[in-house]
């Protein structure tokens, strides 16, 4: 077992100097997107562990979630608790590390499997671990974090299906079973079903020896299966609770896949794109391809074996260009970029078999080796004389000469070691040398691509930040028991998970797309399937709608009605809104009536019981404009390209009249069609820019008491030749009708005291009235009145409401997850369900072990 030290120890110094990564570096091993994201995940994670958060319910993001369930997508693996070990400000530096060991403890456990699966010479193990760990699809997609624990599992689970099927062992296949489905639940489903056919297809390899493992296998994967309910079934609930739906097959065929695209993807150093239109990411090295490739042509191999570890093949690669196929290994929801994210089961089902074509393997198969070696050279020199040159562009000179090379050194490598017998040990040297050589040109040409794909980001954007934002968000800590917060120039869609402040803005696969949905109708951008949802570029109505009591910002001219400095530090400033609602507020059930309320002036004017207008609206003529093709047609403009590359740039020109926020409103007249299109816009010396459809219509054009005309710059980007948007048009917000009617719902305001998953307060209704609050609705909370449990309302499907009669009462929201009690009983149930079937499996051996013994002293 020397060498398996090795292995790990391999890997992670590969990825380290691979990426580019020293120390002192300023560039993290992650992306830009999911970099902050996941780092400000894992920030919060931390302050669970250290109990300043509850593990249930986080009040962080989107106004308040379901933590459990976003921790069994991203935080749930068994290296996240090493978090606890590091400050937040140096988080990005902690998921790099985490991803280094990830690596590591993936080569390790591919070398465990081998060590006990394979009869062969510990330096070719321990280059196919390395071959395994530093594969392409755990490369490519290596920014998403989560997902790299199933590289650990997949092969302790299939060495626990050999042990259980051999040795009537299930201990391991249980426990790696068990551990996968807490850590992530999405790739536990891909693993599974694989784990199921390769259960199968082993089975009918020897069905007379195997058949009776069926009932153990199954016996072990429905208890391991039962005992993840505590973190699935909660999980899945909540997912379909919230909006979650499965996508509709549209076609027979997987759309942007081509004939080639295996061919293609196993050139050494291929990297397209992990976004939209890639092809699968398959490539485990050239000497597993080789080999498996001699598995199936070599005559050692019994041909029913050939066929049913083909038809596994033929399963996945059918599932990459069948829609239906591709859907299930999904769960029937279309991914969001990172396509075939199953692929990577095609990878080790590759060097499953390679092993034991190695095991095999002898001089007199050396026609064979060389014939195997000249066809595949063979094969790739044609893929590039006929593949489709614009769909493989991406295939370079030096790809294509790196792998003709390789090929042409292990082919010299297999020639050395057939016909010079003293020199086999140093051919095997030398095969490991060039093997872990190809795993480590793959693994900079990933990284390479990576960065060109998505850009890595410098760390001190992450950390320069810190110590002024977390010093501010702790001022507001002392002096609030609940409170809202934004900061106006953050870091990620994230930021609040990491400083643990209670915010709007999230980007997450789980959210409660219901409160998202008609938060976008408040104004907070969120569109298509709500994966994120934005603060900036609203109202101030929203604002007091949401309780947003905090502003953190840069700008020095930050001017919004009704916001005073109350703390600076840095560059930081902190704003407190005076008209900012609580959690809170007393109204009537007319809030539930259909039709009512189905934006923010109205829901305004409900509760402040008003009806008079509160804005008026106003021109914002183009005054100027560079390097741009201006169309107008009726409410609509056309920014047309004038010259490639260059920036769409236009200037308004706004009047706001005396005592009004002013505001200016952009929006995109197709979404779909604008999505990639950026705007930059500098008002009043202040630039934000990002992606039109992130961000919200009304750019803010400040407070005024006296009437003044406003220049906005506005700088449009993108692939697009032509950007269309509706006329700009200038929204003025009358402060002072505003001011009247938020001191009017103040007196409504009900306030709260949060304690992890509970939130607690005291009411006075003087009749019987309804408590509206802007917690998310979610089926896991649960509400009590003096004590004693009440129904829940739902307001428009997103947010908390009870009826509260009249009189002085004390109301309590509790929340846990739905399912979550039912999934605890089944985790223990299951575990002692298990064990025991265990004590009697032994007790069963050790009795047959006895009868055989006197059988055998007898004779």
């Amino acid at each position: 077992m020397g060498l398996s030290v090795l292995v790990p120890i391999l890997v992670m110094v590969i990825a380290y100097y691979i990426a580019g990564i020293y120390p002192g570096s300023n560039v993290s091993i992650l992306a830009s997107d999911a970099f902050a994201q996941y780092s400000n995940f894992h920030a919060s994670f931390k302050q669970v562990l250290e109990g300043k958060q509850s593990i249930f319910y986080s009040w962080s993001g989107s106004l308040g979630l379901n933590y459990w369930a976003l921790a069994a997508y991203y935080l749930n693996g068994i290296f996240t608790p090493l978090v606890i070990f590091f400050d937040n400000v140096n988080m990005p530096d902690t998921l790099y590390y985490l991803t280094l060991i990830k690596f590591g403890a993936s080569g390790l456990s591919f070398w465990i499997f081998a060590h006990n699966t394979y009869k062969l010479n510990r330096w070719i193990i321990t280059a196919l671990s390395i071959s395994y760990s530093l594969m392409s699809y755990a490369l490519a997609y290596s920014e998403v974090i989560m997902w790299l624990d199933t590289f650990v599992y997949l092969p302790l689970i299939i060495l626990g299906i050999h042990r259980l099927m051999d040795k009537n062992k299930p201990v391991l296949l249980f426990i790696s079973y068990l551990l996968l489905f807490l850590s992530n639940f999405y790739m536990a489903f891909m693993v599974g079903v694989f784990s199921f056919l390769y259960f199968f297809a082993r089975t009918f390899t020897n069905w007379h020896i195997h058949k009776k493992s069926i009932f153990t296998y199954f016996i072990t994967s429905i208890l391991a299966g039962g005992a993840s309910m505590v973190v699935i079934l909660p999980t899945v609930l909540d997912l379909s609770a919230n909006g979650e739906s499965l996508t509709q097959i549209q076609s027979f065929l997987t759309k942007d896949t081509g004939a080639w695209d295996f061919v293609a993807k196993n050139l050494v150093g291929i990297y397209d794109t992990s976004k939209y239109n890639s092809m699968p990411f398959i490539y485990i090295g050239l000497i597993p391809l080789l080999l498996c490739l001699y598995y199936f042509v070599s005559k050692k191999f019994a041909l029913k074996n050939k066929l049913i570890y083909g038809s596994l093949f033929l399963i996945l690669i059918a599932s990459v260009y069948i829609s239906a196929l591709n859907l299930f290994w999904h769960g029937m929801h279309s991914p969001n970029m990172f396509l075939f994210r199953f692929s990577f089961l095609i990878s080790f089902l590759v060097i499953l078999l390679a092993g034991y074509s190695l095991e095999a393997l002898t001089k007199e198969d050396s026609n064979t080796v060389i014939n195997i070696i000249l066809s595949v050279g063979a094969i790739f020199l044609i893929f590039i004389l006929l593949s489709n040159k614009k769909r493989y562009g991406v295939v370079t000179t030096e790809s294509l000469v790196g792998t003709l090379l390789l090929l042409a050194v292990y082919l010299l490598i297999w020639l050395i070691y057939v016909n010079k017998a003293k020199f086999r040990q140093a051919a095997l040297v030398l095969l490991f040398v060039v093997m872990v050589g190809e795993a480590a040109f793959n693994a900079q040409q990933m990284i390479a691509g990576i960065s060109r794909d998505w850009g890595y980001t410098y760390r001190k954007f992450y950390q320069e930040p810190f110590k002024d934002v977390e010093k501010l968000v702790s001022q507001v800590e002392k002096n609030e028991s609940f409170y809202r917060l934004e900061n106006i120039e953050p870091t990620s869609a994230n930021d609040s998970f990491r400083y643990g402040y209670h915010g709007v803005s999230m980007f997450s696969s789980i959210r409660n797309r219901h409160s998202s949905q008609y938060l976008n109708t408040l104004g907070y951008r969120s569109l298509g399937t709500n994966l994120q949802i934005q603060y900036m570029n609203n109202t101030l109505l929203a604002d007091t709608l949401v309780g947003m009591k905090y502003n953190l910002s840069k700008n020095e001219k930050f001017n919004k009605f009704g916001y005073e400095e109350i703390g600076k530090s840095g560059k930081y400033t902190l704003y407190e809104n005076k008209y900012a609602l609580p959690l809170g507020i007393m109204t009537d059930d007319a809030i539930f009536d259909e039709g009512a309320v189905r934006n923010q002036t109205e829901l305004f004017n409900h509760l402040s019981d008003n009806e008079g207008e509160i804005f008026s609206f106003g021109d914002a003529p183009i005054v100027d404009s560079k390097d741009v093709a201006i169309t107008e047609s009726g409410e609509t403009i056309v920014l047309g390209e004038q010259e490639i590359s260059h920036p769409r740039n236009i200037k308004l020109l706004v009047t706001v009249p005396e005592k009004t926020q002013g505001y200016v409103s952009i929006v995109p007249t197709d979404f779909s069609k604008s999505g990639d299109a950026y705007v930059k816009a500098t008002i009043n010396g202040n630039t934000t820019s990002a992606k039109i459809s992130d961000y919200g219509q009304y750019y803010d054009i400040g407070y005024h008491d006296e009437t003044t005309a406003v220049e906005i710059e506005l700088s449009f980007d993108g692939e697009a030749k032509n950007i269309e948007i509706f006329r700009p048009n200038a929204v003025f917000l009358d402060t002072e009708k505003f001011r009247k009617d938020v001191e009017k719902m103040q007196k409504n305001g009900v306030d709260f005291i949060t304690d992890g998953r509970k939130a607690k307060a005291e009411v006075q209704a003087e009749k019987d009235e309804v408590l509206l609050t802007t917690i998310p609705y979610d089926k896991g909370w649960s509400v009590y009145i003096d004590g004693q449990k009440e129904n829940i309302e739902s307001f428009k499907d997103a947010f908390l409401a009870v009826s509260i009669p009249k009189g002085q009462h004390t109301v309590e929201f509790i929340y846990l997850p739905q399912g979550f009690k039912i999934g605890i009983s089944l985790f223990a149930g299951c575990i002692i369900s298990f064990a025991l079937y265990v004590y009697w499996l032994r007790r069963k051996g050790k009795k047959l072990t006895t009868m055989e013994d006197q059988g055998d002293a007898n004779i």
